[in-house]
């Protein structure tokens, strides 16, 4: 109880303190008054090229790769068509007489 009288006293001395402030009124500029900006010219002439840049360092050779694994292999084809009959072959030549 006896703090409470402590806190009430201090609370009291803030709100009197708060109610002596002068309040500040801001006034805003007159909405009459005409403000100058100026107006960019026309634009000038271009410059003249610039030089040309140097040429860049070459590059570090680059390293040789892995050689890759071999591949599996491959599938039996498909069986292939029977091909056409041949022609008949030339009669062969008469054969020597015998001798006796």
């Amino acid at each position: 109880m006896r703090y409470l009288f402590v806190v009430v006293a201090a609370l009291s001395v803030l709100a009197f303190c708060a109610c002596d402030r002068p309040t500040e009124v801001v006034t805003p500029a007159n909405p009459n008054t005409v403000v100058v900006t100026p107006v960019p010219g026309p634009a000038g002439a271009q410059g003249a090229q610039g030089a040309q840049g140097a040429q860049g360092v070459q590059g570090a050779p680059a390293q040789k790769g892995e050689t890759g694994a071999t591949g599996m292999t491959g599938t039996e084809g498909a069986k292939g068509e029977q091909g056409n009959k041949g022609n008949k072959g030339n009669q062969g030549d008469q054969g020597n007489p015998g001798g006796n």
